[in-house]
């Protein structure tokens, strides 16, 4: 794994790698970063996002925006502006930024004093880059009108390189979040048997996330034939198979995961079938290793799904996970999620980490899964929250 060379501030250490991030910023042409996504201010700040913004974005009669502002090759230049209900939170832990502002009271304003703070650093601005995705048109028109003589060039893509290989305590976070839903689905399985509805199933997995520590995002669940995979009043029936797909974060880090039970003792073909998802998670899970072109993930994956008795019916999917649930390596144009697929092209590196996912929806039998979380480790590959991976059995516990 690249090493992440730090630049000490008065305050704290810089938790990413500035030489990379510089270089990439060159390569864009950018002068200045404006990072104002949720994800990329946790990451470039390295600390827990706002307590009173977590959840929700809208204030008022505008809406919470946080600001990284860093310069090129000027980390000491660099400022955070955030929101003045942050001013204990920031008090408590302090950050590596010289400057943190927290003055902010909508998107406007928060930009304008951005711009104010790029304009007093006297730093080259010619081209300033930004995620335009994240950033609201209001906030958008007052950098242009404040920053008249800058070009405004988006930088979505440079951060998402950024965070592409990740540090150790960041795959600690990965690797717990995995572990803790495996654990929750687990439990939930364990305590509910015939007659449970999706609904129930739904809201008992969010407690058990919470319970155990995650921050709960969603479950995605299907039983019995149907492929329907909202929560609703549809029962968990004698027989049934169930799919259970969530994402729980841990410290802004995603486990995403999927596991299948079955109420009862799965037959025959239920264990032919998960078999089968099984051979093609494993064989696309061999592909993984440094220096390897991503794109060797989906062809072991493709391999093995046209030897398939149910290719007609299944699908493969693998993407890049961490801070955000898509992200690089992005290995698939054709997948759920529209996006280039530049890394099928790449070699893998040591801390990229890629979901893989084997999707079977079955004509009579239902919805069949597995989703892993798999990192790519100097001499291969490491499964996060590999346990579970058969037919888990409903209701094991109500029959104690």
């Amino acid at each position: 794994m690249q090493e992440r060379v730090s630049h000490p501030t008065e305050s704290r250490i810089i938790p990413f790698d500035t030489a990379k991030l510089d270089s990439l910023m060159d390569a864009a042409g950018l002068d200045v970063l404006v990072a104002t996504s949720k994800h990329n201010v946790q990451y470039l700040l390295g600390a827990e996002r706002a307590i009173f913004f977590d959840y929700m974005d809208a204030l008022g009669v505008s809406r919470y925006l946080p600001v990284v502002v860093y310069p090129k090759g000027a980390p000491d230049k660099a400022a955070y502006i955030g929101h003045r209900l942050e001013t204990h939170q920031r008090a408590v832990a302090p950050l590596w930024v010289p400057q943190v502002r927290t003055e902010g009271n909508g998107s406007v304003d928060a930009v304008s004093l951005a711009a104010g703070l790029i304009k007093a650093a006297g730093v080259p601005r010619k081209r300033i880059g930004i995620e335009m995705p994240f950033l609201p048109m209001d906030a958008g028109r007052a950098l242009s009108d404040a920053l008249p003589d800058s070009e405004i060039k988006d930088a979505l893509l440079v951060l998402e390189r950024l965070r592409a290989v990740k540090a150790p305590a960041e795959l600690a976070k990965l690797k717990k979040a995995s572990e803790l839903v495996i654990e929750s689905m687990d439990e939930v399985i364990a305590k509910h048997g015939s007659g449970t509805t999706k609904q129930q199933l739904f809201d008992a997995l969010r407690v058990a996330e919470v319970k155990c520590g995650l921050t709960f995002e969603y479950c995605l669940l299907a039983c019995g034939a149907s492929h329907n995979r909202a929560p609703s009043a549809e029962r968990w029936q004698s027989g049934d198979v169930l799919s259970l797909d969530s994402g729980g974060n841990y410290h802004g880090y995603i486990g995403d995961l999927a596991r299948m039970a079955v109420l009862g003792e799965p037959d025959s073909e239920l264990k032919d079938l998960l078999a089968e998802i099984e051979a093609i998670q494993r064989g696309a899970f061999a592909a993984v290793r440094p220096g390897a072109m991503g794109g060797e993930i989906y062809a072991a994956a493709d391999n093995l799904l046209a030897q398939s008795s149910q290719r007609d019916c299944t699908e493969f999917l693998a993407h890049g996970m961490g801070l955000v649930s898509h992200e690089a390596p992005r290995l698939t144009a054709k997948g759920p999620i529209p996006y280039d697929d530049p890394d099928a092209r790449r070699p893998l590196e040591p801390g990229m980490v890629v979901s893989i996912e084997t999707t079977m929806k079955h004509p009579t039998r239902g919805f069949i899964k597995l989703e892993d979380t798999v990192a790519v480790t100097a001499t291969g590959y490491e499964i996060f929250g590999e346990g579970s991976r058969g037919w888990n059995i409903g209701g094991s516990a109500l029959a104690r």
